[in-house]
């Protein structure tokens, strides 16, 4: 990559991360609505974040709402290889995150119900395993 579309790329990296942070923003509105605890809120949140402004941002760039389709690479191979402390537990956070992220993005019109019931498909069919591989 040349430094002219390097510069191109951090560019929209930047403008994505700010989207992001937008939705973020409601999507812990929204879970304080549901009487959640500040632990699990602040969970999803970091949870979500680390998804959506790292890996979904680190080669091509890929909007938020189009991440439900790459969480069984995440949770099935990236995630394991690539953090420090991963347990079953922190697994199974992941998860909630993305089903609460994905099910608001669904409300709120930038998740199609077909996508929000394939990425649940694919997290009831492959949970079993990515717990097996920790």
């Amino acid at each position: 990559m040349e430094n002219k579309e390097y510069i191109e790329w951090e560019n929209q990296v930047e403008v994505e991360k700010k989207i992001n942070h937008d939705l973020l923003l409601e999507f812990g509105q929204r879970l304080k609505s549901q009487k959640l605890k500040s632990k699990i809120i602040k969970n999803h949140r970091a949870n979500i974040e680390l998804y959506i402004n790292t890996f979904l941002l680190r080669n091509e760039i890929i909007p938020a709402q189009n991440g439900a389709k790459h969480i069984g690479y995440f949770l099935g191979d990236f995630f394991i290889r690539k953090a420090s402390l991963v347990t079953k537990s922190t697994i199974r956070e992941f998860i909630a995150g993305f089903i609460n992220f994905y099910t608001f993005l669904n409300e709120i019109g930038k998740l199609s119900d077909i996508d929000l019931a394939e990425m649940k498909e694919l997290i009831k069919d492959e949970k079993d395993c990515w717990l097996e591989k920790v």
